[in-house]
C-alpha cells in the first residue's frame, strides 16, 4: 500500500515503529496532489514549504505518542490559519489572510500535525454540490463528470483521492455526511456544542458544527477524540467529558436498538439506493442489532424550517462583509455605493439569493410569519428525536436519496438542488449527531460506473460512542471502505 493511502491509525503506527519518517509521508501526499489535482481541483491552496517543514520538525522531535503527530491533512478552506490565505471559496475573500488559527487548527498543531493546503467548498459552506465556489468545480473521483456533493467537496475530493490522510469539514445541513456519503468516506457531524466553531467562518451560527471526513471510523473516533471539548473563545461548546471513542467504538452491538424511522424511506428516492440501505439494516440485524420502526412526524417540515432559518442567519453573518474592513472592495466613489457593489460583485448569485431570502424573513411584518413560526416547528422537531431515543438508542436512515448527481445537473433549479438535503438536515436542527458510513455501490441508470451509497446513524446528544460503534461494528463487517475509486 502507498503511504498516501494509509490511515491515521495506520500512518501513527508506522510512524511509532520508525518504518517511514513524517517527510516521506508528506512528500507521499504532494506526489499524489500533483498527479491527480488536475482533474479533481479539491486544492485552492498548497502549503508545501511549510508542512515539509512541520514534517521534518516532527520527524526530529521524534514523538509520536500523540494520535495526530506528523499526519498530514486537509482543510476546508473556511477554517482561519494564520498566516495562510482562507477565503471561503468567495470572490469576497480572495485575498484574506487571517491574523489567527480556529480553535481546531491549533489543536492539531499542538500536536505537530502537517497542513498540506487549503480545499474548495461551495462559496460560504452555501450548496450541496461544490459548484457554487467562486475559483473551481470540484469533481468526485468516483467519476469526474460528477459533484463530490458539498460543501466539504474539496475535503473528501482529497481524502477520497488520498491526497491526504484525513479532512476537516464543516456541516451546517449535512455538509459532512452528505459528500461523505457520495465519495465512499466517514463523515461525522458532532453534537451542536462538542467542537468548538471558533475561527471557522460562520454560516448559520446556531447550525453549524466541525467535523472530520476520514477513511475509516477508527479514525473518525481518534480525530473527535482531540478536537472535542470545551472552548473558553466559543461559548456554545460545554464541558462535558469527553470519551474515549476509538476504544468504546470496538465493543460488539449485540442487543442495541436502532430505529428506522419510516418518513426517511420517502417518494422520489432512488429504488437502488433504498435496497441498499436495507440490506445494511439486515447486516446490522445479523450482527445482533434490534431494530423498531419508529416515527418523526415533523420530518416532513425540517427542509423548510432550515431554508428559512439558515438564510436567516447567514443573512445577519454575512453583513460584515461591506467593502470596508477586510476583503473585496469595489472602491465606488461614495460610501453607500461601495458597500451596494462590493456585494453584489463580491458575492455569487446562489449567496445572493439566500442573503435575500434571509432578510426578508426577518424584516418587519414577515418575522412572526416566517422566522418565529420556523424557531417553534424547530422545537417540534427536536421532541421527535427526544421521544424517539425514548424508545431506542439510535436511529438509521439514507445519508442521501440519490448517489452523486452530475455536473450541473441540478444548477439551474436550486429547489431540486435543496432536496439533496432532506434526510441531514434535521440532525443539524436539533442539535444531535450523526455519522454517515459507507454502505454499497449501485450504478446509475445516467452512468456506467458503480457509485457510492451512505447509510446515516443519528444519536443522543453528545453519544457519538453509540452511533460510531454501530458503524465500526457495520464496517468490519462489510469492508466497502476498502474499495478505491480508479482517477484516469
Amino acid at each position: 500500500m502507498k503511504l498516501n493511502e494509509l490511515t491515521i491509525a495506520q500512518a501513527s503506527s508506522g510512524l511509532q515503529k520508525k518504518e517511514f519518517s513524517s517527510v516521506e509521508l508528506t512528500k507521499a501526499c504532494f506526489d499524489e496532489i500533483k498527479k491527480t489535482d488536475k482533474k479533481i481541483e479539491a486544492f485552492l491552496t498548497l502549503t508545501e514549504d511549510s508542512a515539509l517543514a512541520q514534517a521534518k520538525e516532527a520527524d526530529q522531535r521524534a514523538d509520536f505518542s500523540k494520535p495526530l503527530t506528523g499526519i498530514p491533512y486537509a482543510a476546508k478552506d473556511i477554517f482561519c490559519t494564520k498566516g495562510v490565505r482562507t477565503t471561503c471559496s468567495s470572490k469576497i475573500l480572495e485575498n484574506y489572510i487571517p491574523p489567527y488559527s480556529a480553535t481546531v487548527i491549533e489543536k492539531i498543531q499542538e500536536q505537530s500535525g502537517v497542513m498540506l493546503g487549503k480545499v474548495n467548498m461551495d462559496e460560504f459552506a452555501c450548496g450541496s454540490s461544490t459548484e457554487t465556489s467562486y475559483f473551481a468545480k470540484t469533481k468526485n473521483p468516483w467519476d469526474l463528470e460528477r459533484v463530490p456533493g458539498g460543501s466539504s467537496g474539496g475535503s473528501v475530493a482529497a481524502t477520497a483521492s488520498h491526497q491526504c490522510i484525513y479532512s476537516l469539514g464543516t456541516d451546517t445541513g449535512g455538509s459532512i455526511r452528505q459528500p461523505a456519503a457520495l465519495t465512499n468516506l466517514v463523515g461525522l457531524k458532532p453534537t451542536y456544542g462538542r467542537v468548538s466553531r471558533y475561527g471557522v467562518i460562520a454560516m448559520a451560527s446556531s447550525l453549524d458544527q466541525v467535523g472530520p471526513l476520514t477513511k475509516t471510523v477508527e479514525d473518525s473516533a481518534i480525530l473527535l477524540g482531540q478536537l472535542a471539548g470545551r472552548d473558553e473563545y466559543d461559548s456554545t461548546t460545554l464541558d462535558v467529558p469527553v470519551p474515549d471513542y476509538a476504544s468504546e467504538i470496538k465493543r460488539d452491538i449485540k442487543g442495541l436498538k436502532i430505529g428506522v424511522p419510516k418518513e426517511y424511506f420517502i417518494d422520489g428516492m432512488d429504488p437502488e439506493v433504498e435496497k441498499t440501505v436495507r440490506k445494511a439494516i439486515d447486516k446490522l440485524k445479523d450482527l445482533g442489532a434490534e431494530m423498531v420502526e419508529v416515527s418523526l412526524p415533523h420530518a416532513m417540515y425540517g427542509l423548510a424550517v432550515y431554508y428559512i432559518i439558515m438564510p436567516s442567519e447567514l443573512s445577519s453573518n454575512l453583513a460584515r462583509y461591506d467593502g470596508v474592513r477586510y476583503g473585496y472592495s469595489a472602491n465606488a466613489k461614495n460610501l453607500l455605493d461601495n458597500y451596494l457593489e462590493t456585494r453584489a460583485q463580491g458575492f455569487g448569485a446562489e449567496i445572493r439569493r439566500r442573503i435575500m431570502l434571509g432578510t426578508y424573513t426577518l424584516s418587519s411584518g414577515y418575522y412572526d410569519a416566517y422566522y418565529l413560526k420556523a424557531q417553534k416547528v424547530r422545537t417540534l422537531v427536536k421532541q421527535d428525536f427526544d421521544r424517539a431515543f425514548e424508545q431506542v438508542d439510535c436511529l438509521l436512515t439514507p445519508t442521501s436519496p440519490t448517489v452523486a448527481f452530475r455536473l450541473g445537473e441540478k444548477t439551474a433549479d436550486p429547489l431540486t438542488m435543496y432536496l439533496a438535503d432532506i434526510f441531514t438536515v434535521s440532525v443539524n436542527i436539533a442539535g444531535v449527531c450523526a455519522v454517515s458510513v459507507p454502505c454499497g455501490f449501485v450504478k446509475p441508470k445516467d452512468g456506467a460506473v458503480e457509485l457510492p451509497v451512505g447509510l446515516q446513524l443519528i444519536g443522543k446528544q453528545f453519544d457519538e460512542t453509540t452511533i460510531l460503534k454501530a458503524a465500526y461494528n457495520y464496517e468490519q463487517a462489510c469492508d466497502w471502505y476498502k474499495r478505491k475509486p480508479k482517477i484516469d
